[in-house]
């Protein structure tokens, strides 16, 4: 299990270890074009092979993509419709080539809103690449960071019936463990695509630290040069933890 605290400074190098991406941009890209938006969608799912490449290729460990937020089933429901049977096809069609590839799937959200035959899709996928460590892919579907911090706050509750009468037992070393990704590091880098500035209630605990990246690239246009751009900003970021750029550097002690 995996655990980072805000006491703590996690490791971190040239490469973000753990990249969380929401794939905006896709009914945008469509509708310039005067096509559908679910053609955005259906673009939008090449790109998702093409990154999960790039990814394994360039060292990352762990990718999260936002796919489906819990607000999102406000939307027509021909789109959410198209949405969930993308993701269908996407748990029939790609699970052979990221277990051959060493990538383990998790899906995150709460999934009891799917279908059965997406839920059980959902758990034979996760069932055939549990052995894999190359890359984590994390499809975050029904996924709301409310709704992960309401969650977490249940489970420990009902495993730590002693926080009722002692609150001050409940710390960050207690509770992470019941969120979502508990079996994941905090994130490095997000990128947003298509030119919003803002996280939309995705991992909002997870990012406390996380370096922000935006770009008004559609999803669909999002290739590896895009990635490597993002990547390379990203090193030029000075990641401080609450340091001075003095102890950071190493001429200040701690």
């Amino acid at each position: 299990m995996s655990f980072s605290s805000t006491q703590t400074i996690p490791e971190h190098g040239q490469v973000p270890g753990h990249l969380a991406i929401v794939m905006d941009g896709n009914g945008r890209w469509a509708t310039r074009r005067l096509l559908p938006r679910t053609a955005g969608h259906l673009r939008g799912v090449q790109t998702v092979r093409r990154v999960v490449e790039a990814c394994g290729e360039l060292g990352v460990r762990y990718l999260t993509l936002f796919a489906f937020s819990s607000e999102n089933w406000r939307r027509p429901a021909e789109e959410v419709s198209l949405l969930m049977g993308l993701f269908v096809k996407m748990l029939q069609k790609e699970v052979a080539t990221l277990k051959k590839n060493g990538v383990r799937l998790h899906v995150i959200g709460e999934l009891s809103a799917f279908s059965e035959e997406l839920r059980g899709l959902i758990a034979d996928a996760q069932e055939q690449t549990r052995d894999n460590d190359t890359l984590h892919l994390t499809i975050a579907a029904n996924y709301g960071g409310r709704w992960d911090i309401l969650q977490a706050t249940q489970k420990a509750l009902a495993a730590n019936p002693q926080l009722v009468d002692h609150p001050e037992q409940l710390d960050e070393a207690l509770f992470s463990p019941y969120l979502a990704m508990s079996y994941a590091p905090e994130p490095d880098l997000f990128i947003r695509t298509g030119g919003e500035r803002r996280i939309s209630n995705f991992l909002i605990w997870q990012m406390a630290y996380t370096e922000l990246y935006f770009t008004d690239v559609y999803w669909p246009d999002f290739d590896r040069a895009q990635l490597e751009q993002a990547f390379e900003w990203y090193r030029g970021r000075e990641r401080r933890f609450g340091r001075t750029s003095a102890q950071v550097q190493g001429t200040l002690a701690p």
